[in-house]
């Protein structure tokens, strides 16, 4: 296919904000696809190369592109800035200067989507000595043979600022439509349940065009990274048991990263983090306590990771061991130095038998059957069921007694959903006021921080669109040194590699680094794009293990702000 074709489909998309639009518009894109024998063109959908659980990222910045427009056009590094300048998006540039090459289009080719995957896809591979040049080459060459149009969605791509607002839902919703008579809800669904289970739309593609009887026939497969379920808020124990029937299961809210630990049928243990990250090297201890502790042959297990001190056995809020997640080098100190106890409260495969649809009340026995406890190695989560609403506030009291953020609280009878953010599955904590928020924005300090960022800019997911949305600005609850806690230096150093603007002292990044908010309220704002405005936002983690997808949602956001205004008004 011409990538020309591609980029058409990206600007119908970016024209029309309607989500039933776009899916139209893309249902009608992938009925041609189906005739392509590379199906992994929907990657370049996403603004991708490789499926959703790969960690390999392009690494490129905008200085290489620009340095590979100027190699491709003609045009002067310094002319393509000050039209960035301007302008504010480097695609749109990128537009303007391929649409008027200097130089001569005489060994330029059409451009297909197989070159473009390609090349793309051999940016994270290229590292060390020259690695530079060679990627700069592999982008020109590309650009040299565009057009403008091809040339601004190849670096928006490049840079992961596609624009064109497809979420995963809509791209199910269009495989639905486009390899079925009609969108019926059991279409969608099978679509949904085929990804849900290998996190890979072009797999999903390939099966849904061969009919329902393969997407059905979609398997779990031990070892591929898998989306963990997610839960929505609890105002309450009795708007728990409300929310997820009586009687609930609670069990502790642990104030930990997630990991998805999976053991395939030759015995091979990977680690999976919440943002399908592998940290198995990071973590041989969890490795041990898996081996040792869990009677399976194969299985992908849910469970979380809590810090602990060595010498009270008191466990330890997440950011303390954080950088476990982080850190390559030097493992053996590190776990010494910061131990932890792997949590197990939910089991997804097991022994070649996917669990997903069975209910969360044979699913827990399960987990107890095969796991034998071992404080502070690995243990089964802590877990009451019952009915009673004072029996339900002790266990509360004492999680939180016991260091842990708060309860989960589910409903026995449920399936696992992998990805979604369900209702009957809830979180309780005594901080409603706090918020997982991604950094879009920031501005570099004056006086005794010349050279350093703050004021960061915080935005929601409209998880209909697809986009990052301002909600505030914060710079209260940083340290002044790191080695104090979360330092303004820490944060500047993980931002600075991501600037992709920068206007006087306001810069704007891409949104990767997620940060845990507490603030007073909520209120309406027409001052920022999400139409609200967050009351004296402060910083109070930074949350290394979730992905700009985990971060509240604007509906979400709504959601509390009702909530506030209804406390108020009775």
């Amino acid at each position: 296919m011409k990538y020309l074709e591609l980029a058409e489909v990206y600007e119908d998309l970016e024209k029309n904000s309607s989500r039933l639009k776009k899916t139209a518009i893309l249902s009608e894109f992938l009925k041609k696809l189906k005739r392509e024998k590379n199906h992994e063109i929907i990657y370049l959908i996403q603004g991708k190369v490789f499926p959703d659980y790969s960690e390999k990222e392009f690494g490129i910045s905008e200085k290489l592109c620009i340095k590979a427009l100027a190699k491709a056009s003609g045009v002067s590094g310094a002319d393509i800035v000050e039209k960035w300048k301007k302008i504010g998006d480097l695609g749109l540039v990128a537009e303007k200067v391929m649409g008027k090459k200097k130089q001569g289009t005489l060994f330029s080719n059409i451009l297909m989507t197989k070159k473009v995957l390609e090349n793309l896809r051999r940016l994270p591979e290229l590292s060390g000595k020259g690695a530079v040049d060679k990627k700069m080459s592999l982008i020109s060459e590309l650009l040299t043979s565009a057009s403008g149009i091809e040339a601004k969605y190849i670096i928006r791509t490049l840079l992961g600022q596609l624009r064109i607002g497809v979420a995963s839902g809509t791209i199910r919703d269009s495989i639905a439509e486009a390899c079925f008579k009609e969108k019926t809800k059991e279409n969608v669904e099978a679509v949904q349940d085929s990804y849900d289970k290998i996190t890979d739309f072009a797999l999903v593609f390939d099966k849904a065009c061969k009919g329902l009887k393969t997407l059905h026939a979609t398997k779990l497969v031990p070892g591929n990274p898998l989306k963990a379920m997610l839960a929505q808020k609890a105002d309450s124990i009795e708007d728990g048991f409300k929310k997820v029937g009586s009687p609930a299961v609670f069990e502790y809210k642990y104030d930990g990263f997630r990991m998805m630990i999976n053991k395939d049928k030759n015995g091979v243990i990977k680690i999976f983090t919440r943002r399908l990250d592998e940290v198995t090297n990071q973590f041989p201890d969890v490795v041990k306590y898996v081996k040792e502790h869990i009677k399976a042959k194969s299985f992908i297990i849910d469970g979380e990771a809590v810090g602990y001190d060595l010498k009270t056995k008191k466990y330890k809020p997440f950011q303390a061991i954080s950088q476990r997640i982080r850190r390559k080098y030097h493992i053996e100190k590190l776990i010494k130095e910061l131990p932890i106890e792997l949590n197990i409260f939910d089991i997804i495969y097991y022994e070649g038998k996917s669990m997903i649809n069975e209910p969360f009340s044979e699913r827990t026995k399960l987990i107890r059957k095969i796991i034998r406890n071992n404080p502070y190695h690995l243990r089964t989560a802590k877990q009451l069921i019952t009915d009673d609403v004072k029996k339900a506030k002790e266990f509360y009291k004492q999680a939180l007694k016991d260091n842990q953020e708060g309860v989960m609280i589910k409903n026995l009878e449920a399936e696992y959903r992998p990805g979604l953010r369900v209702g009957h599955m809830l979180k309780l904590k005594p901080a409603e006021n706090e918020l997982d928020l991604v950094i879009t924005g920031a501005e570099w300090g004056k006086g005794k921080r010349v050279g350093i960022l703050s004021s960061f800019t915080l935005s929601c997911r409209d998880s209909v669109k697809g986009e990052f949305l301002e909600i505030g600005k914060a710079s209260t609850g940083l340290k002044e040194k790191e080695e104090l806690g979360l330092s303004y230096g820490e944060l500047t150093k993980l931002l600075k590699g991501l600037i992709v603007k920068e206007k006087g002292r306001e810069v704007l990044v891409k949104p990767k680094v997620i940060v845990t908010i507490l603030y007073q309220n909520i209120q309406r704002s027409p001052t920022y794009k999400s139409g609200f405005a967050l009351r004296f936002p402060r910083i109070i983690a930074l949350r290394e293990d979730r992905h700009a997808d985990d971060v509240a949602t604007l509906k979400e956001i709504g959601g509390d702000y009702e909530r506030h205004e209804l406390k108020i008004r009775y």
